[in-house]
């Protein structure tokens, strides 16, 4: 009934060889970032505690439609595995257990368009030049990489307002530690040793430095102090957190409100139901072909749109009175198929309803689409083969990229301001071109134009304007960021770029598809803010981490971090004003925790603070981060998934659920 899952999209397929460093500005110097101590990408859950769950795979790639006669054959693909696993694997048991494997990478995507031809800007339909009539579009060859629907989407926070929000599930891997045999740890000891004398210390020179750093800029900069407690244990004031609009409530100490039952599949079948928002009154989620809103408080069902096939895609971003969009098949497919994610819809979650419904032809094809998002009243979908921009009011078609041998729109990144990320050159040597356009006209503003070689990237923030990418392969953990660039929109000059290697850092972007799909990052207030990798707390078998800050004018670390405490690992989840929010994954025996990171303090204050009692704790380490939809406001957090499934172990499993403070 639905699409077959390949390996999870965060790991960017191995490119055709190391991309050229990305141009810096004159005499500047990329700084090289602190190295917190990590230990591995991904650390061993401690003793006694439950396994995370594997990654979800992803469902099949929608097939790409044949191109049109008359058009250049594309290199031959590196497709799919024909048959992958259906749905998320569940939970292995815990320590000692023998662990399963890690997901496979994706495949490289193909069809890279042949040498690039000059550019103009986009048009509206009625005007001449290099971007055309919207539809239909010329025939084109369908390149690129198979559409990948089904990868696990952060909601875009779903509330208006939140411009510099991360555009994707905020995540860290599976935690925890594992007790090492002794012998192997004076090995691993003795040749550390032998490392340090050879390099010179140079490693604990700097982190020395940033450390004292740290301490010389403010005494409060670590918002923890990295106990047992995890985190700081504050009761909370009834005041606000910093300079941000969420409260703290008088007591933190959360309650499940609700959980939404999972929505009915074929045994052995794995459905996307991508999607999650917040209005003033209901909580959204996307089901099994449709999308429903829920009492904020209660969990009961306010109303349902239904939609003829699965959702493939979905904006993270709203209008300011709560209109979105989404992707979704044209009809219910056979099980492990996909009827390709060809539908685009404007949908009203104040009213739940459907406001339109379009598609795209490219000759005589339609469009399958790869992303969706909103920007103002716009609708923006994108893929290798077209796309469109669309009325989100009405459906009018507002303009569309001219496709061609040369460049096509990859997607488009959203919220305050509409980027494109266009894609040209050749299949050895892609160019990738970053341009912030205007919503209504399609007329490009300014443009920055990446280095050669570079293959994918991802728009994480587009007000201030960040992009990630993995240059030349060199991330080498599969999350696709091994630097970031910070750009100004208005003129497309690199104001700096900032150094993120991917064994110290735990943020991961897709990039390769799904434009926005970042997580574990937040953007704001002339910052940007990090996860690090996981690494061994004070405990005998514990994990734990931190949040650090980058200033996107200097590139610089400003020196700050945020511990989650012995423990727990922290990821950001988005921006409160200058502030900063973050979920806290708890260690076995405890509740997660929401908090506020102050922006210019670092202090912690903790907002909510989740049952630990056995029930609530297995519910709640069923919707790990990078693999949830998790969405915190007003003293309420709401966790989703992003398949619908038969669970392997015959537990009862949610679509999602509810916390909530107070009474």
């Amino acid at each position: 009934m639905t699409t077959p899952p390949p390996p999870p999209p965060q790991q960017p397929p191995q490119g055709p060889g190391p991309g050229t460093p990305e141009d810096q500005p004159q005499d500047q110097t990329p700084p090289a970032p602190p190295a917190p101590p990590s230990l591995s990408k991904t650390p061993q859950p401690g003793y006694g505690y439950p396994q995370a769950p594997q990654a979800p795979q992803a469902p099949q790639a929608s097939p790409q439609q044949p191109p049109a006669p008359g058009s250049p054959t594309p290199p031959p693909p590196q497709g799919p595995p024909q048959t992958p696993p259906a749905g998320p694997p569940q939970a292995p048991p815990g320590y000692g257990y023998p662990q399963q494997a890690l997901p496979a990478q994706p495949p490289q995507g193909y069809g890279y368009p042949t040498p690039p031809q000059p550019q103009g800007p986009y048009a509206a339909p009625q005007q001449p030049g290099p971007y055309g009539q919207p539809s239909p579009y010329a025939a084109q060859p369908g390149y690129g990489y198979p559409g990948q629907p089904g990868q696990p989407v952060q909601p875009g926070y779903g509330y208006p307002g939140q411009p510099t929000v991360p555009l994707q599930p905020q995540a860290v891997p599976a935690g925890g530690g594992r007790k090492v045999n002794a012998q192997l740890l004076i090995i691993v000891a003795a040749v550390v040793a032998i490392a340090l004398i050879v390099g010179g210390g140079i490693w604990y020179s700097k982190a020395s430095s940033d450390d004292n750093e740290a301490k010389k800029d403010d005494k409060t900069t670590a918002g923890t102090s990295g106990g047992a407690t995890g985190g700081q244990d504050d009761k909370g004031t009834g005041g606000t957190a910093g300079g941000g609009s969420e409260k703290a409530p008088a007591d933190p100490a959360s309650k499940l409100l609700f959980q939404v039952p999972m929505p009915v599949v074929a045994k052995g079948d794995s459905v996307a139901v991508d999607g999650s928002w917040l209005t003033d009154k209901a909580y959204v989620k996307s089901g099994v072909a449709e999308v429903s809103g829920y009492d904020r408080n209660t969990g009961a069902k306010l109303w349902t749109v239904k939609l003829p096939g699965p959702v493939c895609e979905a904006s993270r971003h709203m209008t300011k009175d709560y209109r979105t969009a989404v992707l979704f098949q044209p009809k219910m497919p056979a099980k492990n198929s996909s009827a390709g994610c060809s539908e685009v819809a404007a949908l009203d979650l104040a009213a739940g309803k459907q406001l339109w419904r379009k598609t795209v032809s490219s000759g005589d094809y339609p469009v399958t689409f790869d992303n969706v998002t909103v920007s103002a009243n716009t609708v923006a979908a994108g893929s290798t083969d077209g796309g469109a921009a669309f009325d989100i009011a009405t459906g009018k078609v507002l303009w569309s990229p001219k496709t061609s041998d040369s460049c096509y729109d990859a997607g488009y990144g959203g919220g305050p301001k509409l980027v494109a990320l266009r894609k040209c050159g050749s299949y050895d040597n892609p160019e990738l071109h970053v341009q912030t356009i205007d919503p209504v006209s399609g007329k490009v503003l300014s443009e920055y134009k990446m280095t050669a070689g570079i293959e994918y990237a991802s728009i994480v923030s587009t007000d201030p304007l960040v992009v990630a990418a993995d240059v030349g392969d060199s991330a080498g953990d599969g999350s696709g960021i091994s630097d970031f660039f910070s750009v100004d929109n208005k003129t497309g000059k690199l104001i700096t770029r900032i150094s993120a290697p991917g064994d110290q850092y735990a943020a991961d972007c897709e990039g390769i598809t799904r434009i926005e799909a970042c997580t574990g990052l937040a953007v704001g207030a002339g910052r940007l803010y990090v996860p690090t990798e996981e690494h061994d707390g004070t405990g005998d078998y514990s994990r734990t981490n931190e949040v650090v800050a980058f200033d996107l004018a200097t590139g610089k670390q400003t020196g700050q971090r945020a511990d989650a405490g012995d423990g727990y690992t922290i990821v950001p989840l988005r921006m409160d004003g200058a502030d900063v929010i973050a979920y806290k994954r708890p260690p076995y025996d405890k509740g997660g925790q929401i908090v506020s990171i102050d922006g210019t303090t670092f202090k912690q204050t903790t907002l909510m603070q989740n049952p630990g009692t056995d029930a609530v704790r297995d519910l709640e380490s069923n919707y790990l981060p990078q693999y949830s939809e998790i969405i915190y406001s007003d003293g309420r957090l709401y966790m989703a998934g992003v398949y619908a499934d038969v669970s392997s172990t015959g537990d009862k499993e949610y679509l999602a659920i509810g916390f909530g403070t107070g009474s």
